[in-house]
């Protein structure tokens, strides 16, 4: 990837970035002004929201529900689910059609395809993952001696699109002991040949988030929800 083809690369990331993933983040935020959307633990609710602003008025048991929500798991679910599609869609040409392979790639360093399984980030993997995994290769090398591919052990591999290599759990270190799993900045750098790239698609979001400021909206939707947490517990 030489230098005008990265910067066209980290503009159509950083479009995609605040069009696709931040509205559809918004989006979901604003769904949480109904409780069905939250499963309320009624054993820790009031505790969380002592531990967070030192009381359990209702602005505080709204923000113990939204806040974890909004800054945690529903940005990871998220940005798991359209990653991948920015890969596919908009960088185009990555997606396979093999079942159970999330994109196909030419490896910048060793110059061989990579039929791969992608995944967010080091938590993005349990123990059925594993298995599902092993088995989805297995079959990749079964269909390659069936149609006579050259397809060797290590072009079936496992990545994550961010993270370092001491975060690997003991799932994802399972998986190496028969596959190639590669983590963050190495698998950018087998995407794209430029050993810098992981840095810099970092630095995009950086630079983007200053321009970010939604307090107001989330100040909103957690007064929302403390009314509705009013009626609720009848408080």
């Amino acid at each position: 990837m030489n230098p005008n083809e990265k910067k066209i690369v980290l503009e159509k990331f950083k479009i995609w970035f605040k069009d696709t993933l931040i509205v559809s983040h918004v989006a979901n935020t604003k769904k949480l002004v109904d409780l069905k959307e939250f499963k309320i633990n009624p054993f820790t609710h009031y505790y969380l929201s002592n531990f967070l602003d030192g009381n359990s008025d209702p602005k505080s048991l709204a923000k113990a529900l939204v806040y974890p929500r909004v800054l945690g798991t529903s940005m990871t679910t998220i940005f798991g689910t359209l990653f991948q599609s920015f890969i596919t869609k908009v960088l185009g040409g990555y997606g396979s059609t093999t079942k159970g392979i999330d994109i196909e790639f030419v490896d910048q360093i060793d110059g061989r395809k990579k039929y791969c399984q992608l995944k967010s980030g080091p938590s993005a993997i349990n123990r059925d993952d594993v298995t599902t995994i092993k088995d989805h290769f297995k079959s990749i090398k079964n269909l390659a001696r069936t149609n006579g591919l050259d397809i060797q052990i290590n072009d079936t591999v496992f990545c994550l699109l961010y993270g370092e290599k001491d975060e690997k759990n003991a799932f994802i270190l399972e998986l190496e002991k028969e596959y190639p799993v590669y983590i963050g900045k190495e698998f950018w750098y087998r995407f794209t040949g430029d050993e810098n790239f992981y840095k810099d698609l970092i630095q995009v979001t950086n630079d983007l988030a200053k321009d970010v400021n939604m307090k107001s909206f989330l100040d909103d939707i957690v007064d929302k929800v403390s009314f509705k947490l009013i009626e609720k517990y009848n408080i």
